[in-house]
């Protein structure tokens, strides 16, 4: 089984997961969308279900994909201490730019 990073390294399968963000899709709402052709959306449908990012359900003649956010809880684990990081060195940077902002320019009258 691949790791959930292996899954979403995949650019193809990330672009369906944003669309199943936003809302549930069919097979036929993700190609249109994408402009893939049917058997990679399945493909790759079929990929994110075994790995339990997603899962559908029968509606009339069509399979419906949603969204399971549980496994991208793994990522965003993951993603903490980065986040962390960067939040901190955005902070800094942000006081620093008002800091410069505050003060006079040479050569400028006030």
């Amino acid at each position: 089984m691949e790791t959930s990073f292996a899954i979403i390294a995949e650019p193809n399968r990330r672009a369906i997961l944003g669309l199943l963000a936003a809302s549930e899709q069919s097979v036929g709402d993700i190609e249109r969308q994408l402009r893939m052709p049917q058997p990679s959306v399945s493909k790759h449908l079929r990929v994110l279900r075994e790995a339990g990012f997603v899962e559908s359900r029968v509606e009339a003649q069509r399979r419906v994909y949603r969204i399971r956010p549980e496994p991208l809880m793994e990522v965003d684990a993951w993603l903490a201490d980065f986040r962390r990081l960067w939040t901190t060195h955005v902070d800094a940077l942000e006081r620093h730019l008002d800091r410069m902002a505050q003060k006079p320019r040479k050569g400028r009258k006030p």
